[in-house]
């Protein structure tokens, strides 16, 4: 008699302090897309010509505190798409979320020629490390569905090429990011404007490539077999299709208060 009300004690127990956490969950994530958002507007971003592979995507996107709200795919199943860019698109939404302010935007495209050898935030991808833990925590079967295990966890990690933005809602508010992953680094990039657009949390207030916000920044020329960028915020490029998409992405798809 003493074990079942010991036991039944400690499932009341459990389920207390569990609905709580899911309301505060619910709540914390209340200003960024439902994991249902986040998979339509990314499977319309993703159909469409994006200059790289054609791949399937993954998405993160994180609330202002870097806690993982929803993971999507567009695939039919999670093997549809590299697995490896699962971990890679939390990565990104946490650093787009990491090192934007209210008042001005950082992409992780932005974030390439700093981090390099004598640029001026050289060293900054070894200063978060991952949360491995919560990366590869399974079960398997649900990553990318609405129990994504990494949902409630934040990834940590610094990435430092195109696919994660900052989320701006219509008021101008920060509210966190989104990351994107499974393409060329530019395709990604290109992938996430449009999924951020297509969400209407694109109201990027300024950055780095002036009037075009947090858009990638293509300045980088080679030489001696050194990257250089002009503006010190450049990216690769990627191919000829993807470079021509990304400079005509404030046309075909305008970000910030004159959108």
């Amino acid at each position: 008699m003493v074990r079942q009300f010991a036991a039944w004690g400690l499932g009341f127990s459990t389920l207390l302090f569990a609905a709580p956490a899911a309301a505060q969950q619910g709540d914390r994530c209340k200003d960024v897309p439902s994991h249902g958002e986040l998979r339509k507007a990314l499977s319309a971003a993703q159909a469409q010509a994006n200059g790289g592979l054609g791949f399937h995507m993954w998405a993160t996107v994180v609330d202002r505190d870097g806690i993982v709200c929803a993971v999507a795919f567009t695939g039919q199943d999670r093997g549809d798409q590299w697995p490896g860019s699962r971990p890679v698109s939390a990565q990104k939404a946490h650093t787009a979320n990491a090192f934007s302010l209210p008042k001005f935007a950082l992409s992780t495209a932005n974030l390439f020629a700093p981090v390099q050898p004598g640029g001026s935030l050289y060293g900054l991808q070894h200063s978060a490390p991952v949360n491995t833990a919560a990366a590869y925590e399974g079960p398997a079967a649900q990553y990318g569905t609405p129990k994504d295990p990494l949902t409630g966890n934040s990834m940590g990690g610094i990435n430092v090429f195109g696919g994660g933005l900052a989320l701006y809602e219509a008021g101008g508010r920060l509210v966190g990011a989104l990351g994107v992953s499974g393409d060329t680094s530019c395709a990604d990039h290109i992938i996430a404007w449009k999924t951020r657009h297509a969400l209407n949390l694109d109201n990027v207030p300024g950055g780095v490539a002036g009037d075009a916000k947090d858009n990638i920044i293509h300045d980088i020329t080679i030489e001696a077999g050194r990257s250089t960028s002009k503006g010190g915020y450049g990216h690769p490029t990627c191919s000829e299709q993807s470079t021509k998409i990304a400079g005509e992405l404030m046309k075909s798809h305008p970000a910030g208060p004159d959108r």
